[in-house]
């Protein structure tokens, strides 16, 4: 299966490498950095193409001769590059997580006869997937929760963050309000908002707080209450607080001695080297998905917990690792064979398939990323 994966960042040169060590691909990877697809590693057969993505008649052009695409672009370009994609008429993966609703291109994938993943990473993606798979197993779902976050192991003042995606990826989660299900209507809350702590195994005491993260599942999963949370050091979403509060997150134009800049964007030129995970710096993911309701009348509980670390011997980031490799081991079950329809797929429908889910834990398993299970 010939392959190209669009972006290579943190997340886009990882998956290219482990496609890499499968005979069964051929892998491409295309960025505009020359010195990202520099530091993909030189001793695999991974061919590199230098390209602006943004260029949608040239990535059109581009996609053409290849069996899949994986998108791993950042989320601002995310829409335009999976629609892009589509015209093209090749099938793809997509973790771009962008802030406009794939499902409206359902129709354009469809009429092309493609086939486009989106949401495919950890959360969303294999949040979804796992509550999906629960939701399908109960008659009647009451409760999903989704609990999620990757951090750097050293708590480095003043952020205790840091991050394999751009800054403005992570700032849209701060500023989108949050959408959740109560009592099985759709309500917005203001992201940051509801704030706990709870403990998880390995990690400890962690801040919770509300993020748009739910994305497809609150029209996918008819359920009571439906909330995505987001997680972080203690003490971490008050300094996010007094930003927001103070206007660094705005996207209208300030003057600042007669030049004109976008706070966003002063706040993205700041934080940037103060969130960008380094290589080697040691970060975990840490997840926990709870779904409840009935079957045949009797109460049951899924509780799914993901611990994961960075891989010493490989230097490749968890965050990576756990968004990335579900990609790359979604795309090996299509490779052998998994049939998908033409249309905009989201990860909950994969999970109906309990012989996919079982397939796709098992290829985790085998990268050492591993979803325990507890049914009640």
């Amino acid at each position: 299966m010939k392959v190209i994966i669009l972006g290579a960042g943190l997340v886009g040169g990882p998956m290219a490498i482990d496609l890499a060590h499968d005979s069964n691909f051929e892998v491409h990877i295309a960025d505009q950095s020359k010195n990202q697809l520099n530091a993909i590693g030189q001793d695999l057969p991974i061919t590199t193409i230098e390209q602006d993505l943004s260029d949608k008649l040239a990535l059109q052009h581009l996609v053409k001769s290849y069996d899949y695409v994986i998108n791993a672009v950042p989320g601002f370009m995310g829409y335009q590059t999976i629609k892009s994609v589509i015209k093209a008429g090749v099938n793809l993966i997509d973790i771009a997580f962008m802030p406009e609703d794939p499902a409206d291109l359902d129709d354009l994938a469809k009429s092309n006869n493609v086939s486009a993943i989106v949401d495919c990473g950890v959360a969303p993606g294999m949040s979804n997937i796992l509550m999906g798979y629960a939701h399908n197993q109960l008659d009647e779902t009451i409760n999903g929760t989704i609990y999620v976050g990757g951090l750097p192991r050293k708590r480095t003042w003043p952020w205790e963050y840091k991050a394999v995606f751009s800054p403005i990826d992570v700032i849209e989660e701060y500023t989108r309000p949050a959408r959740l299900v109560e009592n099985y209507k759709e309500i917005r809350k203001p992201a940051l908002t509801e704030l706990e702590q709870i403990d998880f195994p390995v990690v400890g005491t962690l801040d919770v707080f509300n993020t748009d993260g739910l994305r497809s599942l609150i029209r996918t999963i008819k359920a009571r209450n439906l909330k995505e949370k987001t997680l972080r050091y203690p003490g971490y979403i008050e300094k996010i607080k007094i930003l927001k509060a103070s206007g660094f997150f705005d996207e209208n134009e300030i003057e600042v001695n007669g030049t004109k800049i976008k706070p966003i964007d002063f706040t993205c030129a700041l934080l940037f080297p103060n969130w960008k995970l380094e290589k080697g710096e040691a970060d975990f993911t840490v997840m926990q998905i709870i779904v409840d309701g009935y079957k045949n009348g009797v109460y049951k509980k899924f509780k799914y917990d993901l611990y994961d670390e960075l891989n010493s011997e490989t230097g490749i980031h968890s965050m990576a690792r756990t968004t990335g490799y579900t990609a790359t081991s979604v795309l090996r079950l299509i490779e052998r064979g998994y049939k998908v329809t033409p249309g905009v797929i989201f990860p909950e429908f994969l999970g109906k398939d309990e012989t996919f889910v079982k397939g796709l834990l098992l290829e985790l398993k085998g990268k050492n990323i591993i979803y325990t299970e507890e049914i009640t």
